[in-house]
């Protein structure tokens, strides 16, 4: 049973939900924590209970990323009932946070949000969450030291001791994550970009390169050197051409965004927190 400060503060949480969605005249879903997988099902059946309203939804994302078979779920979800899919990150969306982001038509976050590398993350034979790019980059490295003659007799040990399916599940995760980001950049994010600013069209090729260079830079580890590495809106529409709607000033909607998203973060106290208009 819920005490009289949970129901106050469930009370103020939909309050705040209930402003932005009507300022943006649109649905709201709010994702905090873990992505993780055998949770589409709940996922399905709380985007179901909003769905039909509108043929928009916002997703307040904070997350430090999870799994990309789960985005994967999660935007045939989203898809199936919205035309429109836009992202507010008030905070950050790493890895596969990152990814879900990127299938979406619109990017929103202010001069303080970040995403990150698109570094998968998945379980290793210990049940253990891990970036496969790390590992890929180490074996890598041993085999190039192996081809120079410099692999030392304990590296030997270690790369021999490498489970060959896990490293295999490994090489699996990281051409997923690109491949879906590469086809949602195309498929959503670059719908509208139809002309070039000196007005000729953009062709149906130059979305996919253009969508590969961001891919390559995202999942390239040696560039940014952390699975954790924050990437500004500065970084990812000047380096990475990418863009990205910036409410930093925007008076009306940054203080809805801020506000609503505090709350969360001060009241969510799980791995999944998800919050929508039917569903806390």
């Amino acid at each position: 049973m819920k005490t009289a400060l949970e129901n106050n503060i469930n009370q103020l949480l939909n309050k705040k939900l209930a402003s932005l969605e009507e300022y943006l005249n649109a649905d709201v879903l709010a994702y905090y924590g873990n992505i993780l997988d055998n949770i589409e099902s709940n996922f399905l059946r709380i985007v179901e209970d909003i769905a039909g309203k509108n043929n928009t939804i916002y997703i307040v994302l904070n997350t430090t990323g999870g799994s990309a078979t789960a985005v994967e779920r999660f935007v045939k979800i989203l898809r199936f009932h919205y035309e429109k899919v836009n992202f507010i990150v008030p905070n950050y969306a790493y890895s596969a946070g990152t990814i879900f982001c990127m299938s979406g038509d619109k990017i929103f976050m202010d001069y303080s949000s970040v995403l990150g590398p698109i570094d998968p993350q998945v379980r290793n034979k210990d049940g253990n969450w891990v970036a496969a790019l790390g590992y890929l980059d180490k074996v890598n490295e041993f085999i190039e030291k192996s081809r120079k003659g410099t692999l030392t007799q304990a590296e030997f040990l270690m790369l021999k001791d490498l489970d060959l399916a896990e490293l295999r599940g490994y090489e699996q995760a990281k051409n997923l994550t690109i491949d879906l980001l590469k086809k949602w950049l195309v498929r959503y994010k670059f719908k509208d970009w139809t002309h070039h600013k000196n007005t000729q069209p953009v062709s149906i090729e130059e979305k996919i390169e253009r969508a590969t260079v961001i891919a390559d830079k995202l999942s390239d580890s040696n560039m940014w050197k952390s699975h954790g590495r924050p990437i500004d809106i500065g970084t990812l529409t000047n380096e990475l051409r990418l863009k990205i709607d910036d409410y930093s000033k925007d008076k009306e909607l940054r203080p809805l965004i801020r506000e609503y998203d505090e709350l969360i973060s001060n009241y969510a106290n799980s791995p999944v927190f998800i919050h929508t208009r039917n569903f806390i």
